[in-house]
């Protein structure tokens, strides 16, 4: 669960050069597959526009919020998926031990007075904005960046022996899950073991929360 949220950011923008365009779609592919390619999988052309099939059902009834959430910010849906997939499963009513609040688990006083943490939109809103924050600092590394959304943004610049325990198991689980599904993968060996180590009970009450069934 999340521990720390930072307040405000800067979302990530891209920059393409005038080509045409086959090129831009032939570019993209290959910025793509090289990503996928190496030890970390970053964003670097444009993103997907849907949200993989890999994520449990509890998270895929979020798909189209999912999807226009991203949009705000300029992320990529799938990354969006898995921090909700990992803080919430999709319940809009989580709350931690520690505080955190909503789909994203994002810390009460990132929220004005006037809002409610609860609300999907706003909740959102306040995660994605320190997601993209995060993830401009990691330089689009994903498992740095979803390191810096579970303990803080400082831990980003530090060595991994740094981090806590919780962070080093959620940029494991977070960059596994997210890698299957820019793969295309139809299933995700590391969601499931993040469902084995405690996420089977976080889903459970997500699941009723959502009125989708036994």
């Amino acid at each position: 669960m999340t521990t720390r949220r930072g307040p405000g950011g800067a979302s990530v923008r891209l920059s393409w050069f005038i080509v045409p365009p086959l090129s831009v779609l032939a570019v993209s592919a290959l910025l793509w597959t090289a990503a996928l390619a190496g030890p970390h999988a970053f964003v670097v052309g444009p993103p997907p526009s849907a949200v993989s099939s890999i994520f449990t059902p509890e998270v895929e009834y979020w798909s189209p919020s999912i999807v226009r959430w991203a949009a705000d910010q300029h992320l990529d849906p799938n990354l969006v998926a898995v921090v909700m997939q990992i803080e919430s499963c999709g319940d809009p009513f989580a709350r931690s031990r520690a505080g955190a609040l909503g789909l994203f688990q994002v810390m009460p006083p990132h929220f004005a007075n006037s809002e409610d943490p609860y609300a999907p939109d706003t909740n959102a809103a306040r995660g994605l904005l320190y997601l993209a924050r995060s993830l401009e600092t990691a330089g689009s590394d994903t498992r740095l960046a979803l390191a810096g959304y579970n303990g803080g943004i400082a831990l980003i610049s530090q060595p991994e022996s740094n981090w806590p325990a919780e962070t080093v198991r959620y940029a494991h689980w977070g960059n596994g899950i997210y890698a299957d599904a820019l793969s295309g993968a139809a299933y995700s060996g590391r969601l499931a073991e993040w469902l084995a180590a405690g996420g089977h009970g976080l889903c459970s009450q997500a699941r009723q929360r959502l009125d989708l069934g036994p």
